[in-house]
């Protein structure tokens, strides 16, 4: 992986909170042994309504370029407000964007 890059919570759990996108496909989700979720950013203890799915969407780098697909959530994923994401069709995410998993809100950020 070329470019790295972090998710930087910005609403829902604590804020400033940093996750690392350090792979070049990173799930995101709640881990729970029982249904085999075991997710590389794991936002159990940041989302407190439980918006969040198990197996709720994924980053994907790719070419020096970064993409989110929603895994089919229940309460969706979006990139800056925009229409909530089409399961398995990845969009393209890009430095400052924000990220919307369920209720949570994050800043992507690509690091040099």
């Amino acid at each position: 992986m070329s470019q790295k890059a972090k998710m930087v919570l910005i609403k829902g759990g604590v804020q400033g909170k940093e996750f690392k996108i350090e792979s070049d496909i990173t799930n995101i989700g709640r881990w729970d042994p029982d249904s085999g979720a075991f997710p590389d950013i794991d936002l159990t203890n940041d989302d407190n309504d439980a918006k969040i799915s198990r197996k709720h969407a994924k980053i994907i780098s790719k070419n020096g370029q970064f993409f989110l697909e929603d895994y089919g959530s229940l309460n969706g994923s979006y990139v800056n407000r925009g229409e909530r994401l089409i399961p398995g069709e990845p969009a393209p995410i890009k430095d400052g964007d924000e990220v919307i998993l369920g209720k949570t809100f994050f800043r992507f950020v690509i690091e040099d």
